[in-house]
């Protein structure tokens, strides 16, 4: 027999250009099932849940709910929030007082910990309740799952970026150096790949985590790139690490979580620049860097269409699922073809997915560690999508 009672939704750690599709799609889910009484969405994720801070999702009318879904970034607003037993235990006094018997949260892995944590509580308290964690996250990083919806999105916002880039470095030919999100993971920054439309095409050379970081190599690569087409554009993750496993910048510090801070502040790109003009030893040599930062994981008007009919039917898959079986998990997409483009959705046990990550396989990074494959290519393609052609005069 089906869970009686309320459901609870919240979103958590950085926002997609297409979290509000699975919130969408998980209201829109819930609505059609009489078993679920009531739905409410918690500003601010578990931060939200203490304080008793709802938002009613059972008044807004669809078109008011699918101008939301295709608006990026978290509706109900996030939260970077590790919750210890003294915060569990007052989410479950929320969630009996107000009888919530679903609760859907909506993040990344430290947000399936979350889930995983009490859904744990649950079990041991024997409160009858359905945790389920949906999945997001533009690092792509979440173990079991082919890819996280709003990774697509993130990643044609890079392909763009880049081909736009390209053609800017190609008129004023120089170094520039581009900065991609990527923790410890690098399918981020292997997306800017994707703007390659011919030969001598950028970036020239990518960088990732998965791989150690060399200053020296990566002066030495920049110099036979220069040499070969007289310019040079470079992708590189924030989080590269050099052969100690320390990243190259830092800021230091530590969120709730435990996760470093990385160099968003462009301290990185600065760091790199330097090295690059330091190689030239006082030639006259142009060289620019930037860091993308937030833009790519918000932008309206580049938002991958696999990404948006995923991202919605992770959603409501998991509102169905909690109502049929009553098990707590993780959705997880499973690719059944890449030409024609085809997936489904299933659910995974939160202890695969809760802290844990994964990283780019070894297949899909060159041999010298500064560029992909074409099988990297071969996996990216069809969730990004068609790009625009870039016009050539020579």
């Amino acid at each position: 027999m089906a869970l009686q009672g309320k459901m609870v939704i919240g979103q958590s750690g950085g926002p997609t250009a297409v979290i509000n599709q699975s919130l969408v799609g998980a209201v829109l889910a819930a609505r059609k099932h009489a078993e679920i009484t009531g739905i409410l969405g918690a500003k601010h994720g578990i931060a939200g849940i203490m304080n008793e801070d709802f938002i009613d999702l059972t008044t807004q009318s669809e078109k008011e709910l699918e101008i939301l879904a295709a608006t990026p970034a978290a509706g109900l607003g996030s939260v970077r929030l590790k919750p210890g037993k003294a915060e569990c235990e007052r989410v479950f006094e929320v969630f009996k007082k107000n009888d919530v018997r679903y609760f859907f949260y909506v993040g990344g892995n430290d947000s399936a910990e979350t889930a995983h944590i009490i859904a744990e509580m649950a079990r041991e308290a024997d409160y009858d309740f359905c945790t389920i964690h949906i999945p997001k996250t533009i690092d792509n990083d979440l173990k079991v799952t082919d890819h996280c919806p709003g990774y697509a999105s993130a990643a044609r916002f890079v392909a763009l970026a880049f081909m736009g880039d390209d053609r800017d470095n190609s008129a004023l030919a120089g170094i520039k150096i581009n900065i991609v999100m990527g923790r410890d993971a690098g399918f981020l920054t292997a997306a800017s790949a994707l703007a390659r439309q011919g030969e001598g095409d950028g970036p020239h050379l990518i960088y990732v985590p998965e791989r150690t970081f060399d200053v020296a190599q990566f002066q030495a690569d920049v110099k036979a790139t220069v040499a070969k087409y007289g310019r040079c554009l470079v992708a590189v993750s924030e989080g590269i690490t050099n052969a100690d496993g320390e990243p190259v910048m830092t800021t230091g510090e530590r969120d709730s979580h435990g996760n470093l801070q990385l160099s968003g502040s462009g301290a990185l790109g600065d760091f790199l620049s330097g090295k690059v003009k330091e190689a030239y030893a006082g030639e006259s040599v142009r060289v620019r860097a930037d860091t993308f930062g937030y833009l790519q994981r918000s932008f309206p008007t580049i938002i991958s269409s696999v990404d948006a009919q995923e991202a919605r039917m992770v959603g409501d898959y998991g509102v169905n699922h909690a109502v049929a079986n009553g098990e707590p998990g993780s959705v997880a997409i499973r690719r059944l073809s890449s030409q024609p483009y085809a997936s489904e959705c299933f659910i995974t046990p939160l202890s695969t997915v809760a802290r844990e990550a994964t990283a780019l396989k070894d297949e899909y990074i060159n041999e010298a560690g500064n560029d992909v494959t074409q099988a990297w290519i071969d996996y990216v393609s069809p969730l990004v999508g068609e790009l625009p052609k870039m016009g050539k005069l020579f």
